[in-house]
């Protein structure tokens, strides 16, 4: 066979090559996509001198007498009453960062509502902080489908996110879990949507904390 003919095949190689590269990355954009809505914008954590774990199932925690306190959250919820996080201390918090157009969001929505009932007695309080979301109408409706009953606060530039400090279990995603222990300090991370179980067994350590 000729040079000439062969050059051809070859080019022909080249081609399908490149073509099972980008599909291959293609797939995985689209399943980063599903999996996350878009970064918050916020600081990154996880670098200097850290001090969690993150586990294979994608929960980031610390031990207790390691952790770092939360930041001052407060400010105004979807119903317009006032909200201070600090108000919770002595009970475990849930911060689920949240947007209504956010796939992931409405997927693990109905999981969220279900534990923060079965949990409520338990000293845990759901408090969402909903971002991204131009006016307070689609959350408020998404609320109402899912029949979220804990509050939110209505943070449509990420400013709350961007109180947390750098080298903390920070949200860094939409949507992204932070679980705050009873003195008021950081405890575990999410930075992917939950199933009830896993938000179970990210809860079920620190209830059991005295």
């Amino acid at each position: 066979m000729s040079a000439a003919s062969r050059a051809p095949q070859r080019s022909n190689r080249t081609r399908s090559r490149s073509r099972a590269v980008l599909l291959t990355a293609v797939a995985a954009v689209a399943a980063l996509t599903l999996s996350a809505c878009g970064g918050s914008g916020g600081t990154q954590g996880g670098s200097g001198n850290t001090n969690f774990v993150t586990g294979t199932d994608g929960i980031a925690t610390v031990k207790k007498g390691e952790r770092t306190p939360a930041p001052k959250l407060d400010g105004k919820t979807l119903e317009g009453a006032e909200l201070d996080v600090a108000d919770y201390k002595g009970k475990i918090v849930v911060l689920n960062v949240w947007g209504s157009w956010c796939p992931p969001c409405r997927a693990e929505a109905p999981g969220f509502v279900k534990v923060a009932k079965d949990t409520a007695a338990q000293g845990v309080q759901f408090v969402g902080i909903n971002t991204r979301d131009t006016s307070t109408s689609p959350a408020k409706e998404f609320e109402k489908s899912y029949g979220v009953t804990y509050p939110s606060l209505y943070d449509p530039t990420g400013k709350l996110m961007l109180r947390f400090p750098k080298g903390a279990l920070n949200p860094q995603a939409i949507p992204s879990t932070v679980v705050i222990d009873r003195e008021g300090n950081i405890a575990a991370r999410s930075l992917s949507p939950l199933s009830e179980e896993k938000l179970r067994k990210m809860l079920k350590p620190l209830i059991a904390e005295k």
